[in-house]
């Protein structure tokens, strides 16, 4: 897993409110196990029109997000199933940081396991933001993980919760089978220690 510390980028506008799994990556295309190519199906039936062309006014279609790395989303992203192939098509398309003022607890958690950082803004600075990015597509914002910080672009500082183990697996890059093999020193030398502490007597 790629680690995290800053990101500046451009950032693509979504504002909708009660953006689904499904929506993020349709069911039809979770047949797979790998997590490369899902970025081509990135919001599928919103990016495409039923005859499999792109929808012009869709945000990720237009000149300006190409190359985004950060996408603002409205409150509530990632509701709907637990399915972890939307962080995987998320990152798969290019974005490394999600925006908003409220994530569903279970993609947040799979988010952060594979390396997508989901940034809870208030609602002011979440509102400004939208509207700063939406007038000029060309913005660029800053995310400092470390200080848990969006640099607007305003110049003011807009700070983030962040759970301590989820920040520092991607301050390292370490997704949960990373972390623990970076503890097999001390766990060998704890399980050394242990039978002797522990009678079986």
């Amino acid at each position: 897993m790629e680690p995290f510390t800053t990101l500046t980028s451009t950032v693509a506008v979504l504002p909708q409110e009660n953006v689904d799994t499904d929506q993020i990556i349709p069911a039809r295309f979770l047949k797979t196990t790998t997590r490369t190519g899902l970025g081509a199906h990135l919001f599928a039936d919103w990016r495409n029109d039923a005859t499999g062309r792109p929808r012009p006014d869709f945000v990720l279609n237009q000149p300006n997000a190409q190359g985004a790395r950060i996408l603002l989303a409205g409150r509530n992203f990632g509701c709907g199933s637990s399915r972890e192939h939307a962080p995987w098509a998320l990152l798969d398309f290019g974005f490394r940081a999600v925006i908003s003022t409220y994530f569903a607890d279970i993609f947040r958690n799979n988010a952060v396991t594979n390396g997508l950082l989901p940034v809870v803004l208030d609602a002011k600075s979440h509102a400004a933001l939208v509207a700063r990015c939406t007038e000029d597509p060309s913005t660029t914002i800053t995310i400092d993980l470390e200080q848990q910080s969006v640099l607007l672009p305003t110049g003011d500082l807009a700070r983030f919760p962040m759970d301590a183990f989820a920040k520092h697996c991607m301050l390292a890059g370490l997704d949960s089978l990373g972390f623990l093999l970076a503890e097999t020193g001390r766990i060998a030398s704890y399980e050394r220690t242990h039978a002797a502490r522990v009678s079986t007597v």
